[in-house]
């Protein structure tokens, strides 16, 4: 499958996401705090979110991602008019980019380097939170968890891209 055209396909993420919000959730069961920047390092993960140092730098889930346009798919199938970035218990909220095709990809995001670590399923939270229904309403539509393998800021605005997709611009130098 080396260079099939599936592989091919799978390799090319042209899209460029951007970064609609940010949270911390500072303790068990605190209320997500939203932030325009966080710090971001290998060995600690996000500066000031309740994951911060824990499994030290393996961790794999020291920053939680979801896909902003996931936001209006999880209200429509649990029944409720919205549902908020702080509902759902995740630190970045993403527009523009299929969070799934980061799958075994680094990317950068504002000036971290993150590395894709696995699926980020619904918890028994989400019943509670969303109503009867919550848990199923979000799975599919969890997002992502990442590990970080290079410091750096993440602010919101900032830019998501794959960091094994070159433009052509790239390939000439």
């Amino acid at each position: 499958m080396r260079n099939s055209p599936l592989k091919v396909l799978i390799d090319t993420l042209p899209q460029v996401g951007r970064v609609e919000w940010i949270g911390l959730r500072p303790g068990r069961d605190a209320e997500m705090v939203p932030v325009a920047r966080v710090h971001a390092a290998p060995d600690s993960g996000l500066e000031g979110d309740r994951y911060q140092g824990r499994k030290g730098g393996s961790g794999k889930r020291q920053v939680t991602l979801i896909q902003h346009e996931h936001l209006a798919t999880i209200a429509a199938l649990a029944h409720k008019p919205s549902v908020t970035a702080e509902m759902l218990r995740r630190n970045v909220v993403v527009s523009g980019i299929n969070l799934l095709a980061l799958k075994s990809k680094t990317f950068r995001i504002g000036e971290a380097i993150l590395e894709y670590t696995g699926p980020c399923d619904p918890c028994s939270k989400m019943e509670a939170l969303l109503g009867p229904g919550g848990y199923n309403a979000m799975r599919g539509h969890g997002g992502i968890t990442a590990r970080v393998l290079q410091e750096g800021h993440i602010a919101v605005g900032d830019e998501l891209r794959s960091s094994t997709f070159k433009t052509p611009a790239d390939n000439a130098t």
